[in-house]
Protein backbone atom coordinates (compact mmCIF):
# COMPACT_ATOMS: atom_id res chain seq x y z
CA UNK A 1 0.00 0.00 0.00
CA UNK A 2 1.51 3.28 -1.14
CA UNK A 3 0.26 6.82 -0.57
CA UNK A 4 1.08 9.67 -2.95
CA UNK A 5 1.42 13.33 -2.07
CA UNK A 6 2.55 15.82 -4.67
CA UNK A 7 4.02 13.03 -6.77
CA UNK A 8 6.04 11.61 -3.88
CA UNK A 9 5.38 7.98 -3.01
CA UNK A 10 5.24 6.85 0.63
CA UNK A 11 4.99 3.07 1.08
CA UNK A 12 3.06 2.15 4.23
CA UNK A 13 2.47 -1.59 3.90
CA UNK A 14 5.31 -3.54 2.31
CA UNK A 15 4.74 -7.02 1.02
CA UNK A 16 2.11 -7.94 3.62
CA UNK A 17 0.91 -11.55 3.22
CA UNK A 18 -1.65 -12.33 5.89
CA UNK A 19 -4.22 -15.05 6.56
CA UNK A 20 -6.77 -15.04 9.37
CA UNK A 21 -8.69 -18.21 10.17
CA UNK A 22 -12.39 -18.42 11.07
CA UNK A 23 -13.12 -18.14 14.78
CA UNK A 24 -9.77 -16.58 15.65
CA UNK A 25 -9.43 -13.87 18.28
CA UNK A 26 -6.42 -12.03 16.92
CA UNK A 27 -4.50 -9.00 18.14
CA UNK A 28 -2.91 -6.74 15.53
CA UNK A 29 0.08 -5.16 17.27
CA UNK A 30 2.66 -2.58 16.30
CA UNK A 31 4.10 0.77 17.22
CA UNK A 32 2.56 4.03 16.04
CA UNK A 33 3.24 4.39 12.31
CA UNK A 34 3.72 0.65 11.74
CA UNK A 35 0.71 0.44 9.40
CA UNK A 36 -1.90 -1.07 11.74
CA UNK A 37 -4.62 1.48 11.04
CA UNK A 38 -3.97 1.35 7.30
CA UNK A 39 -4.24 -2.44 7.27
CA UNK A 40 -7.43 -2.35 9.34
CA UNK A 41 -8.92 0.24 6.98
CA UNK A 42 -8.11 -1.94 3.97
CA UNK A 43 -9.61 -5.05 5.55
CA UNK A 44 -12.66 -3.00 6.56
CA UNK A 45 -13.12 -1.82 2.95
CA UNK A 46 -12.69 1.78 4.06
CA UNK A 47 -9.53 2.17 1.97
CA UNK A 48 -8.65 0.60 -1.39
CA UNK A 49 -5.21 -1.02 -1.59
CA UNK A 50 -2.95 0.23 -4.37
CA UNK A 51 -2.04 -3.36 -5.18
CA UNK A 52 -2.44 -6.95 -4.11
CA UNK A 53 -5.49 -9.05 -3.25
CA UNK A 54 -8.00 -9.20 -0.41
CA UNK A 55 -10.35 -12.13 0.17
CA UNK A 56 -12.91 -12.26 2.99
CA UNK A 57 -15.03 -15.36 3.63
CA UNK A 58 -14.15 -16.73 0.21
CA UNK A 59 -14.95 -13.57 -1.76
CA UNK A 60 -12.40 -11.37 -3.52
CA UNK A 61 -13.29 -7.86 -2.42
CA UNK A 62 -10.47 -5.49 -3.39
CA UNK A 63 -11.98 -4.71 -6.81
CA UNK A 64 -15.65 -4.45 -5.81
CA UNK A 65 -17.53 -1.36 -6.91
CA UNK A 66 -18.21 1.33 -4.32
CA UNK A 67 -21.87 0.28 -4.08
CA UNK A 68 -21.00 -3.38 -3.60
CA UNK A 69 -18.30 -2.51 -1.05
CA UNK A 70 -20.89 -0.61 0.99
CA UNK A 71 -23.26 -3.58 0.96
CA UNK A 72 -20.49 -6.05 1.80
CA UNK A 73 -19.21 -3.87 4.64
CA UNK A 74 -22.70 -3.54 6.11
CA UNK A 75 -23.69 -7.19 5.81
CA UNK A 76 -20.43 -9.07 6.36
CA UNK A 77 -18.28 -6.89 8.61
CA UNK A 78 -18.74 -5.54 12.14
CA UNK A 79 -16.86 -2.59 13.62
CA UNK A 80 -15.94 -1.58 17.16
CA UNK A 81 -14.00 1.67 17.48
CA UNK A 82 -12.07 3.31 20.32
CA UNK A 83 -14.86 5.87 20.49
CA UNK A 84 -18.18 4.05 20.48
CA UNK A 85 -19.75 6.34 17.85
CA UNK A 86 -23.26 5.82 19.20
CA UNK A 87 -26.00 8.09 17.88
CA UNK A 88 -26.88 10.38 20.82
CA UNK A 89 -30.54 10.81 19.90
CA UNK A 90 -31.11 7.06 19.71
CA UNK A 91 -31.75 4.54 22.47
CA UNK A 92 -29.45 1.60 23.09
CA UNK A 93 -31.85 -0.65 21.16
CA UNK A 94 -32.01 1.72 18.20
CA UNK A 95 -28.22 2.04 18.09
CA UNK A 96 -27.78 -1.73 18.04
CA UNK A 97 -30.41 -2.16 15.31
CA UNK A 98 -28.96 0.61 13.14
CA UNK A 99 -26.78 -1.54 10.80
CA UNK A 100 -29.85 -3.53 9.77
CA UNK A 101 -32.36 -0.69 9.98
CA UNK A 102 -30.47 1.94 7.95
CA UNK A 103 -30.53 0.06 4.59
CA UNK A 104 -34.15 -0.99 5.21
CA UNK A 105 -35.33 2.53 6.02
CA UNK A 106 -36.57 1.66 9.51
CA UNK A 107 -36.55 -0.83 12.37
CA UNK A 108 -38.76 -3.87 11.90
CA UNK A 109 -40.14 -5.90 14.79
CA UNK A 110 -37.63 -8.66 14.03
CA UNK A 111 -34.73 -6.19 14.08
CA UNK A 112 -35.89 -4.77 17.38
CA UNK A 113 -36.14 -8.24 18.89
CA UNK A 114 -32.62 -9.15 17.78
CA UNK A 115 -31.22 -5.85 19.06
CA UNK A 116 -32.83 -6.35 22.45
CA UNK A 117 -31.65 -9.97 22.61
CA UNK A 118 -28.10 -8.77 21.93
CA UNK A 119 -28.37 -6.14 24.66
CA UNK A 120 -29.44 -8.82 27.12
CA UNK A 121 -26.46 -10.87 26.04
CA UNK A 122 -23.98 -8.05 26.67
CA UNK A 123 -25.48 -7.41 30.11
CA UNK A 124 -27.59 -4.36 29.29
CA UNK A 125 -31.09 -5.79 29.54
CA UNK A 126 -32.01 -3.01 31.96
CA UNK A 127 -30.65 -0.26 29.66
CA UNK A 128 -32.43 -1.10 26.40
CA UNK A 129 -34.48 2.09 26.25
CA UNK A 130 -31.84 4.43 27.66
CA UNK A 131 -30.64 7.19 25.33
CA UNK A 132 -26.93 6.78 24.55
CA UNK A 133 -25.82 9.81 26.64
CA UNK A 134 -27.22 8.18 29.80
CA UNK A 135 -24.90 5.19 29.49
CA UNK A 136 -21.45 4.92 31.06
CA UNK A 137 -18.35 4.57 28.89
CA UNK A 138 -18.15 0.83 29.43
CA UNK A 139 -21.86 0.42 28.73
CA UNK A 140 -21.56 2.40 25.50
CA UNK A 141 -18.77 0.14 24.33
CA UNK A 142 -20.86 -2.94 25.11
CA UNK A 143 -23.65 -1.42 23.01
CA UNK A 144 -21.07 -0.95 20.25
CA UNK A 145 -20.15 -4.66 20.43
CA UNK A 146 -23.82 -5.62 20.24
CA UNK A 147 -24.20 -3.33 17.23
CA UNK A 148 -21.22 -4.99 15.55
CA UNK A 149 -22.97 -8.36 15.94
CA UNK A 150 -26.34 -7.18 14.63
CA UNK A 151 -25.95 -8.49 11.06
CA UNK A 152 -24.10 -11.68 12.07
CA UNK A 153 -20.86 -10.61 10.35
CA UNK A 154 -18.11 -12.91 9.11
CA UNK A 155 -15.43 -10.68 10.64
CA UNK A 156 -15.44 -8.12 13.47
CA UNK A 157 -12.78 -5.39 13.34
CA UNK A 158 -11.95 -3.58 16.57
CA UNK A 159 -9.70 -0.50 16.59
CA UNK A 160 -8.30 0.16 20.09
CA UNK A 161 -11.68 -0.89 21.58
CA UNK A 162 -10.59 -0.31 25.19
CA UNK A 163 -8.42 2.76 24.62
CA UNK A 164 -10.94 5.19 26.15
CA UNK A 165 -11.92 2.99 29.11
CA UNK A 166 -10.63 2.54 32.64
CA UNK A 167 -9.05 -0.83 33.40
CA UNK A 168 -12.14 -2.36 35.03
CA UNK A 169 -14.41 -1.40 32.13
CA UNK A 170 -11.72 -2.47 29.64
CA UNK A 171 -11.48 -5.90 31.23
CA UNK A 172 -15.26 -6.29 31.05
CA UNK A 173 -15.26 -5.41 27.35
CA UNK A 174 -12.35 -7.78 26.63
CA UNK A 175 -14.08 -10.59 28.53
CA UNK A 176 -17.25 -9.97 26.51
CA UNK A 177 -15.39 -10.13 23.18
CA UNK A 178 -13.69 -13.36 24.24
CA UNK A 179 -17.06 -14.80 25.29
CA UNK A 180 -18.63 -13.92 21.93
CA UNK A 181 -15.60 -15.37 20.15
CA UNK A 182 -15.85 -18.66 22.03
CA UNK A 183 -19.62 -19.11 22.02
CA UNK A 184 -20.32 -17.94 18.44
CA UNK A 185 -16.95 -18.81 16.85
CA UNK A 186 -16.94 -15.12 15.83
CA UNK A 187 -13.74 -13.93 14.16
CA UNK A 188 -12.12 -10.83 15.67
CA UNK A 189 -9.19 -8.73 14.48
CA UNK A 190 -8.31 -6.29 17.27
CA UNK A 191 -5.92 -3.43 16.49
CA UNK A 192 -4.05 -2.43 19.64
CA UNK A 193 -0.74 -1.28 21.08
CA UNK A 194 -1.67 -2.60 24.52
CA UNK A 195 -0.08 -5.90 25.62
CA UNK A 196 -2.88 -6.28 28.19
CA UNK A 197 -5.40 -6.43 25.34
CA UNK A 198 -3.21 -8.82 23.34
CA UNK A 199 -3.01 -11.14 26.34
CA UNK A 200 -6.77 -11.74 26.04
CA UNK A 201 -6.36 -12.90 22.42
CA UNK A 202 -5.48 -16.35 21.13
CA UNK A 203 -3.20 -15.15 18.33
CA UNK A 204 -1.14 -12.07 17.57
CA UNK A 205 0.03 -10.47 14.35
CA UNK A 206 2.81 -7.91 14.66
CA UNK A 207 3.52 -5.14 12.15
CA UNK A 208 6.85 -3.37 12.07
CA UNK A 209 7.60 -0.69 9.50
CA UNK A 210 4.74 -1.90 7.34
CA UNK A 211 5.75 -5.56 7.37
CA UNK A 212 4.35 -8.59 9.18
CA UNK A 213 7.04 -10.00 11.45
CA UNK A 214 5.03 -12.67 13.30
CA UNK A 215 1.85 -14.45 12.23
CA UNK A 216 1.49 -18.20 12.87
CA UNK A 217 -1.65 -19.55 11.15
CA UNK A 218 -3.80 -21.85 13.27
CA UNK A 219 -6.78 -22.53 10.97
CA UNK A 220 -7.90 -22.31 7.30
CA UNK A 221 -8.24 -18.65 6.35
CA UNK A 222 -11.44 -16.61 6.43
CA UNK A 223 -9.34 -13.58 5.51
CA UNK A 224 -6.50 -13.64 3.02
CA UNK A 225 -4.67 -10.39 2.28
CA UNK A 226 -1.64 -9.90 0.07
CA UNK A 227 -0.36 -6.36 -0.32
CA UNK A 228 2.90 -6.01 -2.28
CA UNK A 229 5.75 -3.55 -1.87
CA UNK A 230 4.57 -1.37 -4.73
CA UNK A 231 1.26 -0.78 -6.51
CA UNK A 232 0.11 -2.96 -9.40
CA UNK A 233 -0.26 -1.20 -12.73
Amino acid sequence: MTFYNGGQATPVLKGVDLQLGPGELTALLGASGSGKSTLLSIVGLLLRPTGGTLEIAGERVETLSDARRTIFRNQRLGFVFQSHHLLPDFTATENVAFPAAAPAGGISAAMRRRARDLLVRVGLGDRMDFPAPRLSGGQKQRVAIARALMNRPDLILADEPTGALDRESADQVLALMREVNQEDAATFLICTHDEHVAAHCTRRITLQDGQVIATPLARPPSLNAKIPNSPDH
